[in-house]
Formats: structure tokens, C-alpha cells, sequence
């Protein structure tokens, strides 16, 4: 056999096995390693009984931008959500203000609710869910974008991230309202604290009209605790105003009116 061609032959056969070696190996990383079913820990059980909850009650995450805080919201068995822990955003994309088109490097802002087909147990970042973007709103505005995450390891290309330590628990706890029955949690994604020092503070924004939308919504949960229903009508959010579910708006259609006058 031609010498020089040998060689080639064997290199060949030699990358293409260690290329099947490799695959193998990360395919075993994300399939069958169960990390999305490890448990909460004690500590976190506790700490839910202490605050009157438990993992199978809803709840409720808000992000901040600014202060690059992630907080969970529990249900309690009083009927109303309070602060179960606040976690730092290691890393989010672009600035304050929507996310608007595909590639644009923004983390994106409004109200959304995820579902258990937006979660993600194989994720290239340890483990990961959608958020839902883009959601009624942002389709109404024309708004594009693909697989915007909360997730681990502290990269971000649009999405927000924190530790592989945190998405564990933060994704437990997702998994477990799931596993009780629930059909979704809320998320609400905000540049800020919206309280009203800071709508002030930014009034000269080109976002502060749809910041001051979304204060219509965390108002509501500020006053309540409880999660708004949101809905889509003349292209902005309305809050408990319908049931999005058996009764959705149009998002480009008339606002419903509501005791006292129009929205």
C-alpha cells in the first residue's frame, strides 16, 4: 500500500473515533445526568416553611435591571405572595429599555408567564427556561427574538444570567409549582424598581410611556400581592381586566371599559 496515503487513512479513522468519543461524552453531560429532578435542599424547604409556603405553591419572579437583582415571590398559605429570596443577575445584554429585534443584544422587559414547555433541562448553560419572549405585546409592536433564557453560568447574549448554583435552586423551585399542579408562573421583567421616584427620574427616556405601563401592572402586585392577569389591547398591557384565557383581547382592538370610564 502507497505509503503516504496510510498515514492519512489511520488520521482520518483516528479523528473520526474521537469525534464519536466527544459527542458521546457531552451528549451524557446534558442526557440522563437527572440534573433537572436534583432536589431542593433542606434548607430551602425549611426556609419555605418558615415563611408559611411550600414548593408546590405558585410564584412569582421579578427581575431589576438596574440593580441586577432577581427576587422569588411564594405564595403563602394566606393566600398572598411574599419575598422568598433575592438572587444576583451576574450578567444581562444591552441597556435599560425593551428588547426590539433579533440580534439587537438586549434582555427584554415586560410581563410574561412561563409554561412547562418553556423549560429547559438541557441547557448549553447548565439549566435554563424561557421567559416567552416575544409575548402579545411584544408581537403587536413587531418586536422579534428567539430563545431569551434565564439561566446559568453567567453569560448573557440577551438573556438574563446567574450562577450555576442559583439556576438549581431557582429552576427546582420552577419545576416543583409545576409538579403541584400549576399551569404557569409569572414573570416580571422591569428596568428598575418602578416606584414613583424612579418613573421621575426617567421621564425623559423614549421608554418612560411603556415604563409606565408596566407600573400599572407591579402596582397592582405591590398593592395586592397577588399576580396581575395581563392582557393586550391598542398595543399596551391591561391588568385584571379579563381572562386572557377564555376571554383574550385584541391586541390591536379597543380597550374594555371598567367602572368609572374608559381604560
Amino acid at each position: 500500500m502507497n505509503e503516504t496515503i496510510m498515514p492519512h487513512f489511520v488520521f482520518r479513522a483516528f479523528a473520526l473515533l474521537m469525534s464519536v468519543i466527544v459527542l458521546s461524552a457531552c451528549s451524557s453531560q446534558f442526557v440522563g445526568d437527572n440534573r433537572h429532578m436534583v432536589p431542593l435542599s433542606p434548607d430551602t424547604l425549611q426556609r419555605l416553611a418558615a415563611m408559611g409556603s411550600s414548593p408546590s405553591e405558585p410564584m412569582v419572579i421579578r427581575v431589576y435591571k438596574q440593580t441586577s437583582e432577581l427576587e422569588v415571590w411564594k405564595r403563602t398559605y394566606t393566600g398572598s405572595y411574599a419575598l422568598f429570596k433575592t438572587y444576583e443577575v451576574c450578567n444581562w445584554s444591552g441597556e435599560l429599555g425593551p428588547k426590539f429585534r433579533e440580534g439587537d443584544y438586549q434582555s427584554p422587559e415586560g410581563f410574561y408567564d412561563v409554561t412547562p414547555a418553556l423549560m429547559n433541562p438541557k441547557s448549553s448553560y447548565w439549566l435554563s427556561f424561557n421567559v416567552g419572549f416575544p409575548n402579545k405585546f411584544d408581537e403587536a409592536w413587531g418586536r422579534t427574538g428567539t430563545n431569551l433564557m434565564i439561566h446559568g453560568d453567567c453569560k448573557s447574549v440577551g438573556c438574563y444570567a446567574v450562577t450555576d448554583d442559583q439556576i438549581k435552586e431557582i429552576y427546582a423551585l420552577a419545576r416543583e409549582v409545576f409538579s403541584g399542579g400549576n399551569r404557569s408562573f409569572q414573570v416580571q421583567l422591569l428596568p428598575f424598581r418602578m416606584t414613583d421616584a424612579n418613573i421621575s427620574a426617567n421621564a425623559s427616556s423614549p421608554h418612560a410611556s411603556f415604563w409606565t405601563n408596566l407600573k400599572e401592572g407591579t402596582d397592582v402586585f405591590e398593592r395586592t400581592r397577588q399576580p396581575p392577569d395581563w392582557d393586550v389591547c391598542e398595543k399596551r398591557y391591561v391588568f385584571n381586566r379579563n381572562d386572557p384565557r377564555t376571554n383574550p383581547l385584541d391586541p390591536f382592538g379597543a380597550c374594555p371599559s371598567v367602572a368609572g370610564g374608559p381604560v
